[in-house]
């Protein structure tokens, strides 16, 4: 295990600029590891930088439950559409484009462009709905390789993400080790805790028993189950905050008018999380959410090693930064240092740091100096 020397972090004023999104159809079926096979699919990707003459630049960037493919930048017809993680991505900062050539996608099954439940199913003609298998972490790792063979990259200098992103990270190590250099894990865990997993089920149960559900066939019936899907955000969300960000943030303030002793909004916190809930719902699909949150369950590569984490991991060639962060009690420190032993014990090289932050598990997302300084002092090893 290596630490990192850290550095002050150079002014990150500079951003990718106008972006546009690509898309790539694969031909060739993809064997689903529930035993279904994708008979074809599409990815949609951005890329930032350029990939170098050697192609030794590249770094993939996966994302979370509710991420896609814009990582940067913004569109030209849209430009308040910014990247979800634009304050990480462009020249001079820790992702610097100017070195590194920068790939995101949409997950298979995701609602922005790669193919998902919504998409139409080609033996019917109509939107797969509910017959959209349910796909992995392995199985979006196994679509990513084929996006890196188009792009003509044969390994990656590194993948990243954070949660659900940091497991698919994990994940190159094991099913592609010759693939990837280095893997950088943020705020994620070697398998979810019995308590993550019930909140998924219930935020799940929320979408399920929605009305307009229709057994995940809404599409046909021309009604979305808003009302599952919102309740299912502001569920999610909070266990995204922690409690100081939360009392600092909103305490229990309330609104003007409040104490009618009815079930309006009365305190802040309330409106914020109705308004989340709101904002989630109007654009990400009911059929996606249920999908993604049963990756999160399925994944535990410890699982056919007898439980053994270091035995998963004992194939894997790359280096690794693990870092978490001290408000985040979803995947809290604890889970990642799992990773960390486990790496640890086999003699591995792996770099671990544990960000004070006050965000939560959101704490990745955002433009925190020591943990920019982290990032950024970590990836001039990987391209000196």
């Amino acid at each position: 295990m290596t630490s990192l020397v850290q550095s002050p972090v150079p002014s990150r004023i500079q951003s990718v600029g106008a972006v546009s999104a690509q898309r790539v159809g694969f031909a060739e079926p993809l064997p689903l590891k529930s035993g279904a096979v994708l008979p074809a699919f599409e990815l949609a990707f951005e890329t930032y930088g350029s990939l170098n003459a050697a192609k030794d630049n590249a770094i993939l960037v996966c994302h979370a439950l509710s991420g896609h493919h814009h990582v940067a930048g913004h569109y030209a017809d849209n430009p308040n559409n910014i990247g979800w993680w634009d304050n990480i991505v462009g020249p001079g900062r820790p992702f610097d484009t100017d070195r590194f050539f920068i790939v995101g996608l949409n997950n298979l099954g995701g609602c922005h462009g790669s193919t998902g439940p919504a998409s139409s199913n080609p033996l019917t003609g109509k939107p797969w709905g509910a017959d959209f298998p349910v796909v992995t972490v392995e199985d979006w790792v196994a679509s990513q390789a084929r996006l890196a063979d188009h792009l003509g990259i044969d390994a990656w200098a590194a993948v990243i993400g954070g949660s659900l992103g940091g497991m698919q990270a994990l994940q190159w190590t094991m099913s592609f080790p010759e693939r990837i250099r280095n893997s950088l894990v943020i705020a994620a865990a070697p398998r979810l805790s019995a308590e993550n997993i019930a909140f998924n089920d219930v935020a799940r149960q929320a979408i399920i028993t929605d009305p307009d559900f229709h057994g995940g066939h809404f599409y046909e019936h021309g009604v979305r189950p808003m009302r599952g899907l919102r309740l299912a955000r502001m569920l999610g969300h909070i266990t995204y905050l922690s409690d100081d960000q939360m009392a600092e943030k909103f305490g229990r303030r309330v609104k003007p008018g409040a104490g009618s002793y009815g079930f309006d909004v009365e305190f802040e916190i309330e409106s914020y999380l109705r308004y989340q809930g709101d904002k989630f719902a109007g654009v990400f699909d009911a059929n996606t959410y249920l999908r993604m949150t049963k990756a999160l369950d399925y994944f535990d590569p410890a699982a056919a090693f007898e439980n053994d984490l270091a035995a998963a991991l004992a194939s894997a060639r790359a280096k690794f930064l693990v870092v978490s962060f001290t408000t985040d009690w979803r995947f809290s420190p604890a889970r990642s240092r799992e990773i960390v032993n486990a790496l640890v014990k086999n003699g591995q090289d792996v770099s671990y740091a544990e960000i004070a932050s006050a965000h939560g598990h959101d704490s990745f997302l955002m433009d925190e100096p020591h943990y920019h300084a982290v990032i950024e002092a970590y990836l001039r090893r990987v391209l000196p």
